[in-house]
């Protein structure tokens, strides 16, 4: 018998000042039995860090043709494209000629897929925004996760700063562009 996947829910106060995005995100999420609790994280705070109007979480990992989240706008049109973890050159060459924006949020591994990658062709590889989350901050966030969580992020300087039950976590994200180093 398969395993179904499991249902979370997020109530998430979002205060992204480096954006000017203020929203209260009511968010359930299906996570499929072989998706670690890192890559869940990573996909909550992806949708989090890109919240626009027309964003969606896809099928998840039992969907391959699709990324982890996507924006379209109100034609349908796909806006961007928004990968989690690392994935082929292929399917980022693919992603590149489907949407105007991609970005891929990595939550470990950071060196070993920009090697990778940067070796590889790939259509407007330097448009890729590649962003890596705080290990450090991903742990914390994956010792608390619970089935249903209320948690406020605040995002200033590219540094998030995450209340979840009375405590506040502190990381940042790094973008690190396929052409150079980090900024």
């Amino acid at each position: 018998m398969a395993l179904g996947a499991t249902i979370y829910s997020f109530e998430i106060r979002l205060s992204d000042s480096d954006r000017q995005v203020y929203e209260t995100l009511q968010l359930k999420v299906a996570r499929h039995p072989s998706e670690t609790a890192e890559f869940l994280c990573t996909r909550v705070l992806a949708y989090c860090l890109e919240y626009t109007e027309g964003i969606a979480f896809s099928r998840g990992i039992s969907d391959t043709d699709q990324p982890a989240i996507t924006v379209h706008d109100l034609t349908g049109v796909l806006k961007a494209w928004i990968e989690v973890g690392t994935p082929e050159a292929s399917r980022l060459h693919k992603a590149t000629k489907s949407a105007d924006r991609v970005a891929v949020y990595l939550h470990r591994g950071v060196d070993q897929a920009l090697a990778r990658w940067r070796g590889e062709r790939i259509h407007r590889a330097e448009s890729i925004d590649v962003r890596a989350i705080d290990p450090a901050l991903l742990d914390s966030l994956v010792g608390g996760l619970d089935r249903r969580m209320d948690l406020d992020l605040s995002v200033a300087d590219r540094t998030l700063y995450l209340t979840l039950g009375g405590a506040t976590l502190v990381g940042d994200y790094s973008q690190h562009p396929l052409g150079g180093p980090a900024r």
